[in-house]
């Protein structure tokens, strides 16, 4: 029986996460591309969203396209990504759900060149929504301070 969300949710994918908006994206997928301006201080930041409710026990997940206005080797990239902090790279394969769960830092890897854009690069990353989220965000930059 469906009570809570409008379609069965085990063994199936429903790619709607809150209401939808005039726009057709949902207020998630919004306010996801609002959060990345706010937290990289670009005002101009764009991202094309789309949030996806996927049965698994705990952590998120996310499919990252970015592009650059001039061209990054994936060397580079990997470098960024490896010295980001509360993030590890995994060097040979990709980050899970499963692997996340319980853990403080996201896991990004399965970096690879985006072929849709000239300098764009792919990656995907997890992390456990109950523990790196705004919370632990506020307590680790209070840290830093």
């Amino acid at each position: 029986m469906k009570k809570i969300f409008p379609h069965q949710i085990a063994f199936n994918v429903i790619p709607q996460v809150d209401a939808f908006l005039d726009t057709g994206y949902t207020k998630e997928e919004m306010k996801m591309e609002n959060e990345g301006r706010r937290i990289m201080h670009l005002p101009d930041f764009k991202a094309s969203v789309t949030c996806v409710r996927v049965p698994v026990y705990r952590a998120h997940s996310v499919a990252v396209s970015a592009e650059f206005s001039t061209p990054i080797s994936l060397e580079e990239a990997r470098t960024a990504l490896k010295n980001a902090p509360g993030l590890q790279f995994v060097e040979d394969g990709y980050p899970m759900p499963l692997d996340c769960a319980g853990k403080d830092d996201c896991f990004a890897g399965r970096l690879r060149r985006d072929c849709a854009m000239e300098n764009g690069i792919a990656f995907w990353v997890c992390g456990d929504q109950l523990l790196k989220g705004a919370a632990l965000n506020a307590i680790q930059i209070a840290e830093l301070l």
